[in-house]
């Protein structure tokens, strides 16, 4: 019985021994796997991403916007986001840009949105004109609620992640021959942005239009391909057109939006932190850009007369008369293209909210 007795105690403890070394073994095995898992766990949490911005115009509104994006990116990502700007089309075209945001070769554009009308043909809503009057009312539209879910999430199923969208600044004319008066649009070749809407605006005030890039912009004017075109006086300052037309008629319409359109396939590979600080900063800069426009603004309309320019304004009639004849622009285009007709409504809606 002793012997048996012993025996089994022998075979338990035996038993338990081998429980015991097993679970230790186990145990070993998972504080090995944690110490290994751990500087690669360290490691992810440490990693950098580099976030190139690219736009196509420099010295202006949406440069501005840009480089602060970049300084808030980096300040609240701790240096995990290198965010590096790349204005004056130096990462090719606004067609090329778009692509490389596309696919994630380059990760975010800042870009006036009726360029992305390849895209997405409800890109180009906000060019219509007499949506809004002045800077105030733009920012107003581009802080409503519809109209922000509806222009950030055009292209979502096209590798975009839209994250801010904000008003540049009211429509300029530059002219090789000065544009005085609405008789003067007469037979012009005008440059305009990819967009229905102004296309049937300039046609209405009697010129031909001619859709271009900003970057063809200053070689067509050069060589006479063009009489004049539609942008803002800091992008004809900026970029020193004054040589080769010295004529900026203001007319104020369209409004010039802007869209900050990042790279889905690269906003995935962020984690969850960085995804919020990359959301969060593009929204606070389109609100915090709206006290630098004017004064932007307003040392590029000072530059271009210091330059030898000269800054025209319509009068008060012809203003009106151009007001009237533009009417009806929005609902002729959106009319004619189903797609656009509903998306325009939430835009007119929201338009006449501000007003």
């Amino acid at each position: 019985m002793k012997v048996t007795a012993r025996g089994n105690v022998t075979r338990g403890s035996a038993a338990i021994g081998a429980v015991l070394a097993a679970a230790l073994a186990a145990a070993s095995v998972v504080v090995v796997a944690s110490w290994l898992a751990a500087p690669s766990a360290r490691a992810a949490d440490d990693k950098s991403f580099v976030m190139k911005i690219s736009l196509a115009t420099v010295d202006d509104v949406l440069h501005q916007y840009a480089k602060n994006y970049a300084a808030a990116l980096t300040q609240d990502s701790n240096g995990r986001i290198k965010a590096e700007v790349y204005p004056a089309s130096q990462l090719g075209s606004i067609q090329r840009q778009a692509e490389g945001v596309q696919f994630g070769a380059i990760q975010c554009q800042v870009v006036p949105p009726e360029f992305l009308v390849g895209i997405d043909e409800r890109f180009e809503l906000l060019t219509a004109p007499g949506l809004v009057r002045n800077l105030m009312e733009g920012q107003r539209l581009a802080a409503d609620p519809a109209v922000r879910e509806l222009m950030l999430g055009l292209g979502a199923d096209k590798g975009l992640h839209g994250v801010a969208l904000f008003m540049v600044t009211p429509s300029s004319v530059i002219a090789r021959m000065p544009i005085r008066r609405l008789a003067d649009f007469q037979g012009k070749k005008i440059r305009i942005f990819a967009s229905q809407f102004q296309s049937v605006a300039i046609k209405r005030l009697g010129a031909i239009p001619k859709p271009m890039t900003l970057a063809e912009v200053l070689p067509a004017l050069q060589d006479n391909s063009i009489d004049g075109a539609i942008s803002n006086t800091a992008n004809f300052t900026a970029m020193h057109y004054v040589d080769a037309a010295k004529y900026v008629t203001e007319i104020g319409q369209p409004a010039i939006f802007a869209v900050v359109e990042i790279s889905k396939k690269w906003y995935d590979t962020l984690p969850p932190e960085l995804q919020q600080v990359v959301d969060k900063d593009a929204a606070a800069q389109a609100v915090a850009i709206v006290p630098q426009t004017a004064e932007i603004d307003g040392r590029a309309r000072k530059a271009w007369v210091d330059g030898g320019g000269e800054l025209i304004s319509l009068s008060a009639d012809d203003q009106t008369a151009m007001l009237k004849i533009l009417a009806g622009v929005g609902d002729e285009v959106s009319n004619a293209k189903p797609q656009l007709s509903a998306a325009y409504k939430i835009v007119t809606e929201a338009a006449q909210r501000m007003k």
